[in-house]
């Protein structure tokens, strides 16, 4: 019989998928693990259990969460819900409104933020302009264009075939306007149509060949032209799709009826969308031409103008940009979802955007030397993980990119691009991630829980889920303030270390003994698991081989439970652990190595050898892990 030693110091790989388990000789499978669940990944090797969940309050529904930060002292959260929007503060509801939007329109609307103005879009509803006036005032309304003697600073485009004619009966007033072929539906009323370059504004609809207009600028003659146009966004028409501010200008990318078409306004000028002569500083509109129809599903402003669409991705250059000095080109075909809003997130210069298919997530990056734009997949080695994303954002502080699954998990990303980190492991909870939003280091999320919509943050200190803390200047059993968990059993932890399941009953739970620190909420279980053991140049063990654990090393940082299956069957797992004395009294938190013994022979190569598994809410770090292995001969 041999004796192997097999040293894991890293999981730097995070979760890898089994597609690859026969690849041993990959540096990604010595830095990998099998599962990785509700634990964090340091960029120097270990892992570590996840926050609990700090439970805020219980949502109107199904929605979306948006950041805004005014400034460094004054941050909130939106929480966008069928007709509503809620405004939250240092965890506490300030504000709220009511919104044009509803519950099955939610999953397509995208913003952008400007000090105190977010500006949000959907292509069926006009876009919506919400301000701040003050710590707890907000207001909403539509978004209102330039204005100046009457004439509306709105882009126009002409929808109807380019040889039909307008004839206009007069240059000034009111007038009728006959059109060669029929255009007119009765929808045109109350919009702005451009006549030569000269704007009128449609008050009735005679026939689908004649309409009536009021004149907002002099008409340059009474002949037929084609040289006209119709407001290119209205309930006729559509609305914006996508938004975003760059270089000084309001930038929309595309509507429900021009899906490939980009509209900048003048710099300076957020709402001032007239072309004029061309000038540096006027607005710029053009269509994205190439062979398909790519509709524009982000705009993002990065070291260049980005434009993600269904079918590629785009940079716009030209420094700054200008009607005469704009740049367009291609950079990639990968493509973004359709069927809603996944908002790309800048990471350190890179830009996350999630593609297509639902199955990967990309990194749009530009490098100086190829001056070009560069598509990573940052999933390559995770794709059982990705499932169809639903949201997504990224903590910078904690250096996590939380994306949102449609099975209700949340995936997160440790990266360190320098480092080479790329490693992926898993939050689940008890019920489904819905919408993620990270607030000034904060991470907020919308969770689905028995049919309930609940908003939550992750706090450090926490180890329960939808969780409250309390404390009472004298030791009592009776704890209420739990409705939001009513009728549940639930995880309570007394006094830093007394640990018990609760039944809540009339918002209430009742502790075997008096407390005066309570910690109560839902479990989660976190589990680590390695993958199998390989020989030296990644080769495996022989198949068939017997194999046998004789001890296993962990070091530990600031642990205070540890369950560890050393594989001796799902009934009778023998866990080790070391924590809470007979008093149920809670140790310092332990920092150093453990020593477990195994027995047993294994003929399986593909089992792991050991595995932590535990809902124990206390903290729980893994910096390595050292194994002895005995070969059969």
């Amino acid at each position: 019989m041999s004796l192997l030693t097999v040293t894991k110091t890293s999981f730097t790989a995070g979760e890898l998928d089994p597609e690859i388990m026969g690849r041993g000789d990959l540096v990604a499978f010595a830095n990998g693990a099998r599962r990785l669940r509700n634990v964090i990944i340091a960029p120097t090797g270990g892992v570590r259990r996840r926050p609990g969940l700090r439970y805020l309050d219980t949502a109107r529904g199904p929605g979306r969460l948006i950041a805004f930060e005014f400034n460094t002292q004054q941050t909130y959260l939106m929480v966008v819900t069928d007709g509503h929007l809620d405004i939250y503060a240092d965890d506490i509801r300030v504000g709220g409104l009511g919104t044009p939007w509803t519950q099955a329109q939610i999953a397509q609307l995208a913003w952008t933020q400007s000090a105190d103005t977010l500006l949000v879009v959907h292509p069926d509803v006009p876009p919506q302009k919400i301000t701040r006036t003050g710590a707890s005032s907000w207001s909403l309304q539509p978004w209102a264009f330039y204005e100046a003697d009457g004439v509306i600073a709105v882009p126009h485009h002409k929808f109807a075939d380019a040889a039909v004619t307008l004839t206009p009966s007069a240059v000034t007033g009111t007038i009728t306007l006959t059109a060669s072929t029929p255009v007119f539906d009765g929808g045109e009323v109350g919009l702005r149509f451009r006549i030569d370059g000269k704007q009128v504004l449609i008050t009735a609809v005679n026939s689908s060949i004649q309409a009536v207009a009021t004149v907002k600028e002099t008409l340059k003659g009474l002949t037929a032209t084609t040289d006209w146009e119709e407001q290119a966004f209205s309930s006729r028409r559509g609305w914006p799709t996508s938004v975003c501010f760059h270089q000084g200008r309001l930038v929309i990318g595309g509507s429900r009826d021009l899906p490939n078409r980009l509209w900048l306004s003048k710099s300076g000028d957020l709402f001032n969308f007239n072309l004029g002569t061309g000038l540096d500083d006027e607005s710029i509109e053009f269509a994205l031409l190439a062979d398909q129809i790519n509709a524009i599903r982000a705009v993002f402003s990065g070291r260049h103008l980005q434009v993600f669409t269904s079918g590629a991705e785009y940079m716009v250059s030209g420094l700054p940009l200008t009607p005469t000095k704009i740049s367009i080109s291609r950079q990639s075909r990968i493509g973004s979802p359709v069927d809603r809003m996944v908002p790309p997130r800048d990471v350190d210069g890179a830009t996350h955007f999630v593609s297509r298919n639902g199955r990967d997530l990309r990194e749009f990056l530009y490098t100086d030397v190829d001056q070009a734009y560069q598509v990573h997949d940052l999933a390559m080695l995770a794709k059982h993980l990705i499932d169809r994303p639903m949201d997504q954002d990224y903590d910078p502080i904690a250096r996590l990119f939380y994306v949102v699954m449609a099975n209700g998990t949340l995936a997160t990303l440790t990266i360190y691009r320098t480092e080479k980190v790329t490693a992926w492991t898993v939050f689940d909870t008890d019920g489904a991630f819905r919408a993620v939003a990270e607030v000034a280091g904060e991470v907020f999320v919308l969770v689905e829980r028995q049919g309930r919509m609940v908003l939550e943050r992750f706090e450090d200190g926490l180890n329960l889920d939808c969780a409250l803390t309390g404390e009472k200047g004298a030791a009592a059993t009776l704890w209420g303030g739990l409705d939001h968990l009513e009728g549940r059993q639930i995880r309570v932890v007394a006094d830093g270390g007394d640990i018990t399941d609760k039944m809540v009953s009339g918002g209430h739970v009742t502790l075997d003994r008096p407390s005066t620190h309570l910690q109560a909420g839902l479990a989660y279980r976190h589990e680590i698991e390695p993958l199998p053991p390989v020989m030296g140049g990644g080769q495996f063990l022989a198949p068939g081989r017997a194999v046998r654990l004789v001890r296993a090393h962990f070091r530990l940082l600031e642990t205070q439970a540890l369950h560890v299956d050393t594989g001796r069957g799902p009934t009778a797992i023998p866990f080790r652990r070391f924590g809470r004395d007979s008093y149920g009294v809670m140790p310092p938190p332990f920092s150093g190595d453990v020593r477990i013994r195994a027995i047993g022979w294994s003929r399986d190569a593909d089992t792991p050898l050991w595995r932590i598994s535990q809902d124990v809410p206390l903290p729980c770090t893994l910096l390595s892990a050292a194994t002895e292995i005995k070969l059969a001969d």
